[in-house]
């Protein structure tokens, strides 16, 4: 069958992702989350963990051996160097773990969500990205109902993100996250046809 194509999607804080990530799973698409990888690498025993404590010391676990990520957030949020730091340790690991789930779909194609794609360099070997762009009023908006956060904390996770225009410029294909789930579920169907479209000329 050869190897399914991938297809990268990423977007800003809040933009609807997971929404996103969820119409395309109930066509029967593979989704490789890379936030939920991140999650698995880190737990206790994992190699990464003990790089992290090796590199930013044992605060950053709780009592449990777990990762404290409010504490190692607080670390490298503010300071360059130590995002770095971080990303050296987990962003190989991640990307390795996503292609490798990528290449075993069992879908016509799979599909990685990559919040960070313009941040971490686009390394990723892909056929083609998807970016769901929101207005950043309308981020703000969500994230204030889902997380509490003020205006404040908000703009500096907006302001510590590539912004909307960088996203833009590397994508092949855009949904506009601003009106309702049923339009949302419309882009994510036409996007599914061409998908499938592409991945059956791949075969010819």
């Amino acid at each position: 069958m050869g190897q399914p194509l991938r297809i990268g999607l990423t977007g800003g804080i809040s933009s609807g992702k997971s929404e996103v990530s969820r119409l395309f799973a109930e066509r029967g698409i593979a989704v490789i989350d890379t936030d939920v990888i991140a999650r698995e690498l880190v737990e206790p025993g994992r190699p990464a963990l003990r790089e992290i404590i090796s590199t930013f010391g044992s605060d950053v676990v709780d009592a449990e051996g777990r990762l404290n990520r409010e504490q190692l957030r607080s670390l490298v949020f503010t300071d360059p160097e130590k995002r770095r730091q971080l990303e050296t340790i987990l962003h190989p690991r991640i990307r390795e773990r996503a292609l490798a789930l990528a290449d075993m779909a069992e879908s016509p194609y799979g599909l990685i969500v990559i919040p960070l794609l313009v941040e971490t360099g686009n390394d990723y070997p892909l056929d083609r990205i998807l970016v769901v762009d929101t207005p950043e009023e309308k981020q703000i908006e969500r994230v204030i109902a889902r997380d509490r956060l003020t205006r404040q904390e908000i703009r500096a996770i907006l302001n510590s993100q590539s912004d909307r225009q960088q996203r833009l410029a590397i994508a092949d294909d855009v949904i506009v996250n601003e009106g309702s789930v049923a339009q949302l579920a419309g882009e994510v169907e036409r996007l599914d046809r061409l998908y499938r479209q592409l991945t059956a000329k791949r075969k010819i």
